[in-house]
């Protein structure tokens, strides 16, 4: 199958591209690399370009024979969405319209989105299953499940077919450490730890240690980028073989604490790593956990790394080979 992967030079999309690769996919990358890395990008053609040249995706689609398509190039940083919501709702909702379009004009009948747990706002209960009510509490979130929203319509208009993949918190690295995990600024909690364990921080900071929780930090749900890409590779299988659009909450079902995340990177890295106690953020839940039975029980995803430690020590020998 040829593939387009939008955002295949970013952390998802790059890893997503090398197992097409290495699966003898034909991989085509269209990415603006505002903030991707050209050097991340495993495919045999690379296109420059945004979502928001229109007469660009038009020539892609012309160009090449696509099968499917995978979108990864949403800008992610939910305090960024509240302070500059129009550059939100322009490249993640708008320029997506874009991409519909152009594969609606092409008869291009499968999409794999990256959609988030952000669409849920504040848990009402957890573990978060797909029933759970979408109340998304800031621009970032309203804009993927605007898009979600918009996938239905398209599906009773124009039979475009979609997942949509409603992420929690991805981490690791490829474990050949071929690609890894590059944002700046970087907001993610395990490279953060990380990067106070290599020495290119002083220290981590831990807001609240207060909550309803075993050790009183934050709970998070960690699901490896490699269990991510298969996810998405089970998710062209299900539209090919169902031809029905679904969608599937992924995360590991359980969580593990910002004091675990810290102790375990300790354990991993054999560093001490200074932590600096600070008060809770504004709109920080307890606990964000995914249930994730009905992505295992429909497509048959198993990830293969569930462990806390693995996740960290693949993100570690990245870390390390950025020193």
């Amino acid at each position: 199958m040829a593939y387009l992967i939008v955002g295949g030079a970013g952390y998802i999309g790059s890893h997503m591209c090398l197992s097409l690769v290495q699966a003898g996919q034909n991989v085509i990358v269209l990415d603006d690399l505002s903030t991707g890395y050209r050097d991340a990008v495993n495919a045999s053609t690379f296109v420059e370009g945004s979502l928001a040249d229109v007469d660009l995706l038009d020539r892609i689609f012309t160009e090449y024979k696509i099968d499917a398509v995978m979108h990864f190039a949403s800008f992610i940083q939910v305090g960024e969405s509240v302070r500059e919501p129009q550059k939100y709702y322009q490249n993640n909702f708008i320029n997506t319209l874009n991409l519909l379009n152009a594969m609606v004009k092409h008869g291009v009948k499968k999409f794999i989105f990256s959609s988030t747990a952000a669409i849920f706002g504040e848990p009402l209960y957890v573990p978060i299953d797909l029933a759970h009510p979408k109340n998304p509490i800031n621009p970032y979130g309203r804009s993927k499940w605007m898009v979600e929203q918009v996938l239905e319509d398209y599906d009773k208009a124009y039979g475009l077919k979609s997942i949509c993949l409603r992420y929690f918190n991805v981490a690791g690295a490829d474990p050949k450490c071929r690609v890894g995990e590059r944002h700046e600024p970087e907001t993610h909690l395990i490279p953060l730890v990380l990067r106070a364990a290599s020495g290119k921080m002083s220290s981590i900071k831990v807001f609240g240690r207060d909550y309803d929780t075993p050790d009183g930090t934050c709970i998070r749900d960690y699901i490896h980028v490699m269990d991510l890409c298969q996810a998405h590779f089970l998710a062209i299988e299900y539209l090919q073989s169902n031809g029905k659009s679904a969608q599937f909450n992924l995360g590991n079902g359980n969580g593990f604490s910002v004091q675990e995340v810290i102790d375990a990177a300790i354990k991993v890295t054999g560093k001490s790593i200074q932590v600096i106690d600070e008060a809770r953020r504004a709109g920080d839940p307890a606990r964000l956990v995914a249930d994730s039975s009905v992505a295992i029980k429909e497509l048959g995803w198993k990830p293969e790394y569930p462990n806390l430690h693995d996740i960290i020590q693949h993100a570690w020998a990245w870390e390390l080979k950025s020193i």
